[in-house]
């Protein structure tokens, strides 16, 4: 599939962006870290950037002032066919929309809202951009997934919002997750913080990046100013570990190659 090709079905995550107080840090960690290429700062639109491996556009930073109190975090977008819909839609169902439904020039109108746990997510209605030009796949983002302190509630309200159905991987007082699929496609998941945590406050979207040596990208973290959060450890999905970056925003690497059998 050719860049630009790729389509995405409403309630598919299909963009993410960092809002970062340091965008030069920000712009010099990534691109040390997963080898991306980030453009040079677009006026029009107040300054955001594209980040591109293989030419191919993987994700968006936009700065901000350090001063307003907002952590810097990576954002998840979804794809909509009517944003306006979407939106009020997710009010209705207990969110807060903090950004109104605008258009991005020609590219697409954007949203940006609060879930009814504070977790904030946006909706993407595409023109001429449909988001990641390259995903699930090194240097993109392979997996997204939903950490809830009330998973329940949070099942509910992406289920009514995003269309998706979610089904069952493992239901238990050491371990609830649940995956999100939308048509045939599993497209996200859902992890209960409860299970994860002993006292969960923090509901959140986590964007995995998909890397083919794990181990060594962590060495690579402090150099470039970062914090490793978990060491390395293997899965039934990849070898993967937590990272931050140089101001706080949160991921998790992955590489699905080392995925274990057993």
């Amino acid at each position: 599939m050719t860049i630009g090709e790729r389509v995405f079905a409403p309630g598919t995550p299909c963009w993410i962006d960092l809002f970062t107080s340091d965008k030069q840090r920000a712009r010099q960690f990534y691109e040390g870290l997963l080898g991306w290429a980030v453009d040079p700062d677009n006026e029009e639109f107040g300054g955001y950037s594209s980040a591109r491996a293989d030419g191919a556009q993987v994700a968006g930073l936009m700065g901000h002032d350090p001063s307003d109190g907002i952590p810097d975090s990576w954002s998840t977008y979804f794809a909509t066919a009517d944003i306006g819909a979407s939106a009020a839609a997710a009010s209705e169902h207990g969110a807060t929309v903090t950004v109104e439904p605008m258009p991005v020039g020609d590219l697409g109108k954007m949203a940006v809202l609060t879930d009814p746990l504070g977790a904030a997510f946006g909706l993407w209605e595409p023109g001429s951009f449909n988001g990641f030009e390259k995903v699930a796949e090194n240097q993109s983002v392979v997996w997204t997934e939903y950490h809830s302190a009330d998973f329940q509630r949070s099942v509910d309200f992406y289920a009514q919002v995003l269309g998706g159905v979610f089904e069952s991987m493992a239901d238990s007082e050491e371990f609830r997750y649940s995956t999100m699929r939308i048509g045939e496609n599993i497209v996200a998941g859902m992890a209960d913080l409860r299970t994860m945590e002993p006292d969960p406050r923090t509901s959140r979207w986590l964007n995995y990046f998909g890397i083919e040596d794990v181990d060594g990208a962590l060495a690579r973290v402090p150099e470039l100013g970062g914090t490793v959060l978990s060491a390395a450890a293997d899965s039934p999905h990849g070898r993967l570990a937590d990272v931050a970056d140089p101001t706080g925003a949160a991921f998790r690497l992955i590489d699905p190659s080392r995925a274990t059998t057993t």
